[in-house]
């Protein structure tokens, strides 16, 4: 099993989700995180005044799947997620180790 967490920018939410669904996998989770990467952030003007923004908001998804799932998922991601411009995201993908559901004790991929 894997756990794969993708950091992309939130208005490509939606089309990521839309993507995932239609690959057959159940289940994610959504966190609204800040950060950044080669971008560094960026200058606005509020007001007259100038100011920077070293964080941009982006939304971090983390789904675990089992092994065979993992390179459609990222496939699927990339694509939806892909602006062609800077800051569109990252994707890790980690060894997942164990998974449980609460509910029904059910573990490994089962619990996916």
């Amino acid at each position: 099993m894997k756990l794969v967490t993708a950091i992309i920018k939130p208005f490509k939410l939606d089309e990521v989700r839309e993507a995932i669904t239609e690959q057959g996998i159940q289940g994610l989770t959504v966190t609204e995180v800040k950060g950044f990467g080669r971008q560094k952030g960026h200058t606005e003007l509020y007001r007259g005044a100038e100011y920077v923004v070293d964080f941009l908001p982006k939304v971090k998804i983390e789904i675990g799947v089992a092994d065979d799932q993992v390179d459609q998922l990222i496939e699927a991601i990339t694509h939806a997620a892909n602006t062609g411009k800077i800051g569109d995201g990252k994707i890790f993908v980690t060894h997942l180790e164990q998974s449980i559901r609460i509910r029904t004790g059910e573990t490994g991929q089962d619990a996916l």
